[in-house]
């Protein structure tokens, strides 16, 4: 769950990109990067934090160019504050190539395996970006005998990475004195939007991850990159575009639209605030079935993204609604926290409930979803040490049951807490006096609801599909495994340093 930009302008991208990545810092908050690029040159910045840390005054004057690359990036295991693994990469040859990715490939360690053996190129960190920068790289060079690059050649090349590369990606690339590329994995599973902005000197294009981006830079929608398609702008501005998958499909990633993505945005031709305010419309129909609505006094989102669902839900019940959490915006999403006892640290400091609204009332909590459970259990204290009388629990998504392989950070199941527990034992677990959850189909209802095109959605979290079809038990069991060894390896270097620390 990363964010990308690119743009191609007729004046410095420099700020446009700045601006652009503080407009998608929802997605990512662990490391930051910019690459613009001016004639054949490349000049690129990158460092672990948030955007606003990251970036100074003078780093920024040493980024000129009229075009450019950028990515806020979130922690996944053994990446979390990596500063090497800050994006965008780079490789030197053919032409010199800067990327960025939003995604996971699930055949990277294959990938990488092949481009030491067979393509000799080394890969210098563990990220997939890397690896994806490479895979494309060769396939440009393949597709130009290293000789001179036009729009065919850079489709070609795509086509040929689609051939090779397994998993998902939305990706832009910056090719030295040529121009900008992006492109979609063949089942469209993280979005990609684009913008334009005419002027008197002619068009500035700009793609990005949200259409937010877009709208706060004053560009005008254009389209979404469709599945499989590739856009390349070149330095002139000239745009092209070219679907180059064999059978694309639009499958994108239904948590996108109950989670991660602002609400202002509009993705696939979905606004993602109409979507969760249906799936807050089809909650309130489950909860009128399972619970006694006589009962519940009030209800009360968990801000920010459960907001429209709960805000629908408590109109169409003729319930009472009520802000009872205040949230700090001065901490990080607990979702995207690396590690599991950041995140029972963070809850508390990121929301503080107002006692009054929950004193001797029967309470209807509303959240967007149910991931590791930890802050729903906490959550669930909060509101009875401010004096609830019973705390009813609602999840505008249905239980998270499996890993996810796609770019979201919950790919162990013993993290999960709907893994291999019953509805009723996940009551148990965060301690509310009644749980419901939204059910699968009706998740997707709401979505197809406001988009009735989109037949599919990457929806493996909930359902266990993975619609790639190379994910196995054993591929399951291999990223624990990696995870839970990185996890400790992280554990054991801290511990070493603090007893470093203390020696000294």
């Amino acid at each position: 769950m990363c964010g990308i930009v690119g743009v191609v302008a007729s004046t410095p991208v420099n700020q446009l990109l700045y601006d652009s990545l503080l407009l998608l810092q929802h997605r990512g908050q662990d490391a930051a990067g910019i690459a613009t690029g001016m004639g054949k040159t490349f000049n690129m910045y990158k460092g672990a934090g948030l955007v606003r840390d990251v970036f100074r005054t003078r780093n920024m004057r040493d980024l000129p160019g009229t075009m450019g690359i950028a990515q806020v990036r979130y922690p996944t295991a053994g990446s979390a504050g990596n500063a090497q693994e800050a994006q965008p990469f780079y490789v030197n040859a053919p032409f010199g190539v800067t990327l960025a990715h939003n995604g996971n490939l699930t055949n990277w360690e294959q990938l990488k395996d092949e481009m030491y053996r067979i393509d000799r190129r080394h890969i210098n960190t563990e990220s997939d970006s890397e690896v994806l920068l490479n895979v494309l790289a060769h396939e440009l060079q393949m597709a130009t005998a290293g000789y001179s690059l036009d729009p065919a050649a850079v489709f070609k090349a795509v086509a040929g990475l689609h051939q090779r590369v397994q998993g998902s990606y939305a990706v832009v690339a910056q090719i030295a004195g040529y121009g900008v590329l992006a492109f979609r994995d063949p089942y469209g599973i993280r979005p990609l939007v684009i913008g334009y902005l005419e002027h008197e000197q002619g068009t500035d294009y700009l793609v990005a991850s949200e259409s937010v981006v877009l709208e706060g830079q004053g560009f005008r929608l254009m389209r979404d990159v469709l599945p499989g398609e590739a856009v390349f702008i070149d330095v002139d501005g000239h745009f092209y575009a070219q679907q180059c998958a064999e059978n694309p499909s639009l499958n994108p990633c239904i948590f996108e639209y109950v989670y991660l993505a602002r609400p202002d945005s509009l993705m696939d031709g979905v606004s993602v605030y109409a979507a969760r305010l249906r799936m807050g419309e089809y909650l309130s129909e489950k909860i009128r079935n399972e619970l006694r609505t006589g009962e519940i006094d009030v209800v009360m989102p968990i801000p920010d993204s459960s907001r429209p669902a709960a805000m629908q839900l408590a109109m169409k019940l003729n319930l009472e609604y009520r802000e009872g959490f205040i949230k700090n915006r001065y901490v990080g999403r607990t979702f995207i926290m690396p590690g599991q006892a950041v995140r029972k640290k963070s809850v508390r400091q990121k929301l503080n409930p107002i006692g009054v609204e929950f004193k001797g009332k029967n309470v209807l909590i509303v959240d967007d979803s149910i991931v590791r459970g930890t802050t729903s259990n906490q959550i669930v204290q909060m509101a009875r040490e401010s004096g609830a009388n019973k705390v009813f629990f609602a999840s505008a998504a249905p239980p998270v049951r499996f890993p996810n392989v796609y770019g979201i950070d919950m790919p162990t199941r013993d993290e999960l807490i709907a893994h291999g527990r019953s509805d009723e034992e996940i009551r148990e677990a965060i301690g509310a006096d009644r749980l419901v959850y939204q059910s699968i189909e009706d998740m997707k209802q709401s979505v197809r609801d406001v988009q009735p095109q989109i037949k599919r959605f990457e929806a493996s979290c909930f359902d266990g599909v993975y619609i790639t079809g190379d994910v196995t038990p054993e591929y399951l069991d291999r990223v624990e495994y990696a995870r839970l060894h990185s996890a400790h390896a992280d554990y054991e270097s801290r511990s070493q340093l603090n007893l470093n620390l203390s020696a000294d």
